[in-house]
């Protein structure tokens, strides 16, 4: 039986991995964020054009991205362009990101770190939404 730990820790040698750096680097360039902390932790705090998707619901809910709502090949759209995951400290986007692996994302990116590296940086963030 694997612990929590043992668990992401899993996922993230089944991931690709990104610090928080690199983020605010392709943030810059357009990059697609989306944040899969619950609403409540989101709330307090997140960064600008994320889109939060609780990891509980993200595989049912993806398809209703802002970017690609609406469209019948939604999942192919968003999955065009790179998908960053973030949540707090980067087990859970990593879990999440071996989840769209698995249902055929090529191009889903885990934030090492999460929002707590991101914080530790003083990047920006927004509250509320």
């Amino acid at each position: 039986m694997l612990s929590p730990q043992e668990l992401c820790a899993k996922a993230k040698s089944n991931v690709e991995e990104i610090d928080v750096d690199t983020l605010q680097q392709r943030i810059a360039e357009g990059a697609r964020v989306i944040d899969v902390r619950e609403p409540g932790e989101y709330a307090a705090g997140h960064i600008h054009r994320a889109v939060n998707m609780p990891r509980g619901v993200l595989e049912m809910q993806l398809n209703q991205h802002p970017d690609v709502a609406g469209y019948d090949d939604a999942l192919q759209r968003i999955a065009d362009q790179p998908l960053y995951l973030i949540c707090r400290s980067g087990g859970r986007s990593a879990l999440a990101a071996e989840s769209l692996q698995r249902m055929g994302f090529d191009k889903v990116i885990s934030v090492d770190g999460g929002m707590q590296a991101w914080d530790e940086r003083k990047y920006p963030q927004v509250t509320g939404e």
